[in-house]
């Protein structure tokens, strides 16, 4: 139990982070209300929760509801559920509990029955058999094979080094080994079974015998007891009706056989306070360091993640997809047979197959069979291909599993969950859209990473530092150019938590920069960084989705385009060079082409429309450049002429055009010109210079990504690379009676990119 003076602490932490989340939103990233995050969540993996301080993190949640706090309810949920993953000796009727409050917030709106119903459907299975979440996790995130939880779990830390300097990724990368370097193979399976134990016996246990027998047994008799320990639980987790006193008298027999009958049966009592075991920490996950050199270097890493075990898990089905050729270079292969005959078996002469006499019965039976004629390798019949590859989880996903778990194909489940965070400011996120829409267009000729691989996107802003000054976080928030964190704001504006917890981070990152390394890895460390990571990619399970958008470039209109994607912004400026023909005649009397600033330029775009109605507009005007935005400001989010371009949903998307036009006015002196800003929105867009000026565009504020001497560009939703044309029948009746006619219709879906966020958008 805790002492009375750290269970003051723990409620001081939470009650500061209760005033945090209702302040107003500069308070959001007061260093104060960071101090108060890391108090509550930052110190968890160093002691083993109490159920005193399980009800202390409790007591908040129901208040919450009955005072109408909405907004701290998802917060204080993903918490709670983080604590009760890793506390051993839960009473059952906290559990319960906890069950009761989760069920009836299933009656609220998105996103707060989605958090409510995965964290029950977890919270279901705890009850009946404790430990299993703390061992699920570890097995899944440690990579610990068993046959009866095969899942698995990876990290990718991506970074650009062009983007983040070479400190921090060194800094980064050095906590990462640091800890991890302390999670051997036997560590985790130690706590395994101390943990399974503990959670299950409750008082009956011996912990510190417990402890010094793990620690003192071979690896070969851990590994005996880790696979007992695991069987159990799962077995039990498995059954339709787990049975809690079934569960408790396995764990026993293992217990009574791991320590012996005599020290088994001194129980907890024998332990004195000075003999207590350290706590059982929750080991942080796997977490491989990646610098993002290559345009292919996801996509590889992915296969890599899949290769080892591979070839051991491939079904008939599988093999028939061509899943064993993962080279992302080779063609989908094809096997083709002319059939020169009507494809009736009967019809084919005698000696091309074995068939069967003629007066058989097999013969009569195969009269009406057809003969394949050309073998294809193609998708299963009435396989809708993902829109995207996880989406908004299923109602009816299985216990327990990882999020985004399922069956694409049948016999296929997806037993590995890559988690890609990245780090950067918003031209990385640009260069993993475009990483995220190859994978996707690969998965067109190659499906093979989709039906066994759960991809989770993850987003930790790192702006580079202000050098201007000695100001606080806040102020150098404020004086920093928002141009680079534009979707990180609209993460925070969408989820308090993600602000709260993510968005604050970048100042301690940069901190940890300036601090002296340590190469020495054997000491103990107090990653703090890396706990706040871990705790993000464990509780972020709520997805934003973002539209993707194409843009065709025309460097000549006689030519084919050249087509690319982007995510958060598109620039258009007017090139300062000379036109492509000289000698042509300036398009209005009086005024040259050298003497008028801007390009002429003609732009028919599709206005955007909550009723969804075609509404095409064309007009021709003189602008200096333009800047189409796919992330809504904040004072754009509410306008009712727009939908927001993110959402768990999305089914109308459209871009913020803010055009710089040159006005020309007549005065006494002469003609004079200025610029005045108008601003439109629209789905879909095309833009063409009149007056043979080229424009320059510049994608997702990235200057690697420039493209230059442009006469002409379309930009609209991306496609879903895996869409295709879908056949609907329909019926009509004509003079002479009804008939089915059958339509095609090209219907493609807009490629949207998750990014996990705690509680997705909060209305």
């Amino acid at each position: 139990v805790l002492l009375p003076d750290a269970e003051l602490d723990l409620q001081r932490s939470v009650q500061a982070v209760l005033r945090e989340l209702s302040a107003q939103a500069p308070a959001l990233q007061s260093n104060q209300g960071n101090s108060c995050r890391d108090d509550l969540h930052g110190d968890l993996p160093q002691r083993s929760p109490s159920p005193a301080s399980i009800s202390v993190r409790d007591r908040p949640v129901f208040q919450a509801v009955s005072e109408d706090l909405w907004h701290i309810i998802i917060p204080l949920l993903h918490t709670l559920m983080y604590v009760l993953t890793k506390a051993t000796g839960i009473t059952e009727e906290l559990y319960r509990k906890t069950y009761a409050f989760c069920t009836r917030l299933l009656t609220l709106p998105t996103p707060y029955c989605t958090v409510a119903l995965d964290c029950a459907i977890r919270l279901k299975t705890e009850i009946a058999v404790p430990g299993t979440l703390y061992q699920r996790t570890v097995l899944a995130e440690q990579s610990l094979m068993n046959e009866l939880y095969p899942y698995q779990e990876r990290v990718f830390l991506f970074v650009d080094p062009e983007l983040v300097s070479a400190s921090v990724c060194s800094a980064l990368l050095l906590e990462i080994e640091a800890a991890q370097g302390q999670q051997t193979p036997e560590a985790c399976m130690r706590h395994v079974v101390s943990h399974a134990l503990q959670a299950a016996l409750g008082e009956a246990c011996h912990p510190g015998a417990l402890h010094r027998k793990l620690q003192t047994s071979s690896r070969r008799v851990l590994e005996h007891y880790f696979h007992a320990v695991v069987a159990a639980v799962e077995q039990m987790a498995g059954e339709a009706s787990p049975s809690r006193a079934g569960h408790l008298e396995k764990l026993e027999e293992i217990y009574c056989s791991l320590l012996g009958p005599a020290a088994a049966r001194r129980g907890r009592c024998g332990d004195l306070l000075q003999d207590q075991p350290p706590s059982i920490p929750l080991p942080s996950p796997y977490i491989t360091f990646h610098l993002w050199t290559d345009q292919e270097q996801l996509w590889k890493e992915l296969v890599l993640f899949l290769r080892p075990q591979s070839q051991l898990r491939l079904s008939a089905d599988l093999e028939a997809l061509d899943l064993q050729g993962l080279g992302p270079d080779r063609d989908m292969a094809r096997v083709s047979m002319l059939s020169t005959d009507s494809g009736i078996e009967r019809d084919l002469p005698l000696g091309a197959d074995e068939l069967p006499t003629p007066s058989s019965p097999e013969m009569d039976r195969a009269g009406l069979q057809r003969k394949g004629g050309i073998k294809k390798r193609m998708w299963p019949p009435d396989f809708p291909m993902p829109g995207s590859w996880d989406g908004p989880p299923g109602l009816h996903r299985r216990t327990g599993r990882p999020s985004g778990d399922g069956e694409l194909l049948p016999g296929v489940s997806r037993v590995h969950t890559a988690r890609v965070l990245v780090l950067g400011d918003d031209r990385m996120l640009g260069r993993l859209a475009q990483a995220y829409h190859r994978l996707r267009k690969r998965e067109t000729q190659k499906f093979c990473l989709t039906p066994r691989l759960s991809l989770q996107l993850y987003y930790i802003p790192v702006l580079a530092p202000q050098v201007t000054g000695q100001g606080t976080w806040e102020q150098e928030r404020a004086s920093r150019p928002p141009e680079l964190g534009e979707l990180a704001t609209f993460l925070g504006r969408a989820d308090p938590w993600y602000e709260t917890t993510v968005n604050t981070l970048c100042p301690a990152i940069h901190k940890l920069a300036q601090m002296p390394l340590c190469l020495d890895t054997t000491q103990t460390v107090d990653p703090f960084i890396l706990d706040v990571i871990t705790y993000y990619v464990r509780m972020g399970t709520q997805p934003i989705y973002f539209q993707i958008y194409t843009v065709k470039i025309f460097s000549d209109l006689s030519q084919d385009c050249v087509e690319d994607i982007f995510l958060t912004e598109l620039k258009v400026k007017v090139q300062d060079c000379k036109s492509p023909k000289l000698g042509s005649s300036p398009r209005r009397r009086g005024v040259t082409g050298a003497e008028s600033p801007g390009a002429e330029l003609s732009i028919c775009y599709q206005k955007a429309l909550l009723s969804h109605r075609p509404r095409e507009v064309t007009v021709s005007l003189r602008a200096t450049g333009l800047v189409l935005k796919a992330i809504p400001d904040s004072d754009t989010e509410g306008s009712p002429d727009c939908l927001p371009a993110a959402a768990p949903v999305t089914t109308h998307t459209c871009l913020n055009v803010s055009v710089t036009e040159v006005v020309k006015s007549s005065n006494l002196a002469g003609r004079s010109f200025s610029t005045v800003t108008n601003t439109f929105r629209t789905s879909s867009i095309q833009i063409q210079s009149q007056d043979q000026r080229l424009l320059m565009l510049l994608l997702d504020k990235d200057d690697r990504r420039t493209f230059r001497d442009v006469v002409r560009f379309e930009v609209g939703p991306c496609p879903e690379p895996c869409s295709r044309t879908q056949k609907s029948k329909m019926s009509c009746l004509n003079s002479y009676g009804q008939k089915e006619m059958e339509t095609t219709q090209a219907t493609s879906k807009p490629l949207l990119m998750p990014i996990n966020t705690f509680s997705g958008i909060i209305q």
